[in-house]
């Protein structure tokens, strides 16, 4: 948006408060930073949750109905392009509506609201034609169609390019074969931006093609996976003889991997973004330190304002990213940057509530505030594989920001049907 039909920053702003003040509560200044005071609601900290499907599903709704009447207010996706339903602002108006969005108590969503939003969306928007956008995308931003990402499998995690699942040209359609594994909100999606093979004889970066498909189609199995935090967010979603139309692939063929890439720059950039933060914050933290006595001691006052750095950080590269967005230019090496940091915040995080909870961690005593946190612990872990593994991230940094050689690649132009696996 040109500068002389842009809104005042400040004007906005008390606009998007009032409006706030109209469709949400205020948030309690005291408290365990989760919209409730220490006590109260759910002290849940997980970083990956644990929900009966029907909660799930019920806080899915509240997630989208939320999103929906920011959208309609124009404060949903306030710096993305017009073009995309968005306002075409700055990132500074996004870092203002969350901050006073801060404030009030709104419906949280889940991971699969983010991802859908977050993720799936703006890709779409990037790679879509100009009728899969007016099919899809104000629905994904809207948050009324619900989107998950079919990218890892048994064989290809970090190494994603190694995936086997296939699709193959069968005239005016595509017919697909294979597995995904540790889809999040599968069951609850409507639909999955799948990359699937498509060319075996080509080197396996280049063979690859994204596509959009339907999670009730005929030979789509869900099969939600336990984990040991005690939850099911993840699954494995099989493909039988799936049959898709060539309307839903999403860019060219054998583009897939420019695809999957974009999608994780979004994803790593993502990371840490949202006030809602998985895992906890530094708000609850700091509350579970005072209640328990230690907030007075030199180590846990340390600890603390690490954390508080750590998630400025994160807010401050968060708005590098939505920035960059918002100029056209797609996800870069800052989004590698944010997710390493994410996951170091992570485990100074896990490091500091467990120096604050010692023998509470052990065992479950019914005290407010107290054993939730091993669900922090158990699941903060994981954060270190999901979304490119904290190895893959430091390639990319050093190769793309430092300008380090390369890792040797003993598989670089070699067929991907005449590779060992």
């Amino acid at each position: 948006m040109p500068d002389s039909s842009r809104p005042d920053l400040d004007t906005w702003r008390k606009a998007a408060r009032q409006w706030l003040e109209a469709h949400a509560g205020p948030r309690p200044a005291a408290g365990a930073g989760a919209g409730e005071r220490r006590g109260e609601g759910s002290d849940s900290v997980a970083v990956f949750h644990n929900l009966p499907f029907a909660e799930e599903a019920a806080i899915l709704r509240a997630g989208a109905a939320w999103q929906q009447a920011k959208d309609d207010a124009g404060y949903a996706v306030p710096t993305w392009p017009e073009e995309w339903g968005g306002a075409g602002l700055p990132a500074e108006y996004a870092r203002a509506y969350a901050e006073e969005e801060a404030r009030f108590v709104t419906p949280a969503g889940t991971e699969l609201t983010s991802v859908t939003v977050g993720l799936v969306a703006p890709t779409v928007a990037t790679f879509g034609t100009s009728e899969q956008k007016t099919r899809f995308l104000r629905p994904l931003r809207r948050a009324e169609l619900l989107a998950c990402q079919l990218f890892s499998e048994p064989g290809a995690g970090s190494d994603l390019a190694n995936l086997a699942c296939r699709a193959e040209r069968d005239g005016g359609e595509w017919i697909v074969n294979g597995q995904k594994v540790w889809t999040s909100g599968a069951p609850h999606a409507a639909y999955g931006e799948l990359i699937a093979r498509t060319d075996p004889g080509a080197p396996k970066h280049k063979g690859l093609t994204a596509f959009l498909v339907p999670l009730d189609a005929p030979g789509v199995e869900i099969r939600p996976i336990r984990q040991m935090t005690g939850g099911a967010s993840f699954s494995e979603v099989f493909f039988t003889d799936v049959r898709l139309g060539d309307d839903l692939r999403l860019g060219a063929v054998g583009d897939g991997w420019r695809v999957a890439l974009t999608t994780l720059g979004f994803e790593r950039g993502h990371s840490g973004s949202s006030r809602r933060r998985p895992g906890g914050s530094f708000e609850q933290l700091a509350a579970a330190a005072r209640h328990f006595g230690r907030s007075d001691e030199p180590v846990i006052r340390q600890g603390l304002a690490d954390i508080y750095i750590g998630a400025t950080l994160l807010r401050l590269n968060a708005g590098r990213v939505a920035a960059a967005a918002q100029a056209g230019h797609a996800p870069g090496p800052e989004g590698s940057i944010g997710k390493l940091a994410w996951t170091e915040h992570m485990r100074r995080m896990t490091e500091v509530a467990t120096e604050v909870l010692g023998a509470r961690l052990a065992a479950d005593t019914g005290e407010w505030g107290a054993y939730a946190w091993t669900e922090h612990v158990l699941g903060a872990p994981g954060y270190r594989i999901a979304g490119g593994s904290d190895e893959i991230q430091r390639t990319i940094i050093a190769e793309r920001v430092l300008g380090l050689p390369a890792e040797p690649r003993v598989d670089k132009d070699v067929p991907f049907r005449d590779l060992r696996r």
